[in-house]
């Protein structure tokens, strides 16, 4: 079954490393666009090992990205400016990008939620797979409090890829959209996607100016 997408549909893909975000995330790009519909591909520009600044950089860089690829069709972010919120929180006890992230991500439609499955639990990596659980716990406690639903997404190689398409299917469903009108047949708007002014780049660089001046 192929979903109803309308443009400017956002499928945000967040998961704590090591939990194959960035494999699924590709693989559904490349699936919706197999069954032609215009998706496009937004990677996490973030380095490896960011200092804050550059943390804050990114997050606000995959906004704007989100936002413009957004305007051709429906959008499959490898990570968002929540996921920068929480590795800026993990890493250097910040959370002032957190405002942002919220209210960024409450304009995503479908957010799928890696499970932590892929991570070795026999003992050989017990750093790893405690960051990952931090990080987890994090990303749960921003949807929740963005008011954000989410799908946790299990499995292996096909069985990851078949779960988030059914979820993602599982959504439109519910929203009954249309993939030419993106509302409802009542006539409401079933999706969500960046307003304007989302990638006005007066509007987020004072924002980003505002963040970087409240460091001590």
């Amino acid at each position: 079954m192929t979903p109803a997408l309308p443009v400017g549909c956002v499928i945000a893909v967040l998961g704590a490393r090591g939990t194959g975000k960035s494999e699924l995330a590709n693989a559904l790009a490349a699936r919706l666009l197999q069954r032609g519909i215009a998706a496009e591909l937004v990677t996490d520009p973030a380095p490896r090992s960011p200092t804050y600044r550059q943390q804050a950089e990114a997050a606000f860089e995959q906004t704007n990205r989100i936002a413009e690829a957004a305007r051709r069709g429906v959008v499959i972010a490898d990570s968002t400016a929540l996921a920068a919120a929480v590795d800026a929180d993990m890493r250097f006890g910040e959370t002032a990008l957190y405002d942002h992230a919220l209210a960024a991500h409450r304009s995503h439609a479908i957010t799928l939620l890696m499970a932590l499955d892929l991570l070795p639990t026999d003992g050989t990596a017990p750093d790893a797979l405690a960051q990952a659980e931090k990080a987890d716990a994090l990303l749960r406690a921003a949807l929740a409090r963005a008011g954000s639903p989410y799908a946790v997404i299990h499995g292996r190689g096909p069985e990851r890829l078949a779960s988030a398409w059914n979820a993602i299917n599982a959504r439109a469903e519910d929203a009954g959209v249309s993939s030419s009108s993106g509302r409802t047949a009542s006539g409401e708007r079933a999706w969500f996607w960046p307003c304007d002014k989302c990638s006005d780049p007066a509007c987020e660089h004072r924002l980003f100016r505002d963040l970087i001046a409240r460091r001590p």
